[in-house]
């Protein structure tokens, strides 16, 4: 897998190539890009690229000084895009919101679209059942703690916490490969703590969210209609938010879109780019 040195450390990416429109797929935490794997094969003639940001499932720790806030990772992201070179990208976020966040920066000017599926947002950091995670990592050995809980199936599949993330369920090996990295390291365990616990007070993050009224590129919306974490008003609001937001709203689904209507949200985001001038590159035929 390839890998770049950023100002926080070395991260991870798949990058598929090719000459098509780019997409930068973000994940949740403690998630990789494998959060992702049944959409991206159904997105012929782009070219997609997916960093594991330090978000806890990421395999080589961050330096112990690294900022990995919300807005530290966003910065980090917007870091990504520039070492790559990546312009017009259209920027796609599923369970963690704060990739919003990097439209504000000056960074944000290489963002052309985004893509909003079921993630955080306005006050909701962390979202739902989150919280009682977040408040788990504050304490000393919590992430360790975590770790080995999620090795029970009974606290694993919860439906009050990560098993309620899919309608459908995530595999187990799925979810073992992302608690993979902390649990067996105490660095990762402390980059984990440090994203966990970092989001800001209620005042600071609607703050932040009324600058996004200034993101005047095209916006798309998804909400999923079985979501237990990400409240079903705030995809309507998200879509009035920007300037030129739109929603759409997909059945059947929880917060990990990507793995209960994989199909569904590939055709979705295949018309919004198809629409905002990011048609797919079409082979000489």
């Amino acid at each position: 897998m390839p890998q770049i040195e950023l100002s926080a450390g070395t991260i991870d990416y798949q990058d598929t190539g090719g000459e098509g429109p780019v997409i930068v797929f973000s994940h949740g935490l403690p998630m990789n890009g494998t959060q992702w794997r049944k959409v991206v094969p159904l997105l012929e003639g782009y070219r997609c690229v997916l960093p594991t940001l330090p978000l806890g499932g990421h395999r080589r720790p961050m330096r112990p000084d690294a900022d990995l806030s919300h807005r530290g990772v966003a910065r980090l992201l917007g870091e990504f895009l520039e070492r790559l070179g990546l312009d017009d990208v259209t920027l796609v976020l599923n369970d963690w919101g704060g990739g919003q966040f990097l439209v504000s920066e000056e960074q944000g000017r290489r963002v052309g679209r985004m893509v909003l599926v079921a993630c955080e947002a306005f006050d909701n950091f962390p979202p739902g059942a989150a919280k009682a995670v977040a408040r788990v990592c504050g304490v000393p050995g919590g992430v360790w703690l975590l770790t080995r809980l999620m090795r029970v199936p009974a606290f694993r599949d919860n439906r009050n916490g990560y098993g309620g993330m899919s309608v459908r369920g995530i595999p187990a090996e799925i979810m073992a490969d992302w608690f993979g990295p902390a649990t067996r390291s105490r660095a990762i365990r402390r980059d984990f703590a440090k994203f966990a616990t970092s989001a800001p007070e209620r005042k600071v993050l609607l703050e932040w969210s009324e600058r996004l009224r200034d993101y005047d590129r095209p916006v798309l919306v998804v909400w999923a209609t079985e979501d237990r974490l990400m409240p079903r008003e705030h995809g309507p609001r998200l879509a009035e938010l920007y300037p030129k937001g739109r929603l759409v709203e997909i059945a059947d689904a929880s917060t990990l879109v990507p793995e209960d209507q994989p199909e569904r949200l590939a055709q979705v985001l295949a018309e919004f780019l198809t629409d905002t001038g990011a048609g797919p590159l079409r082979r000489p035929g």
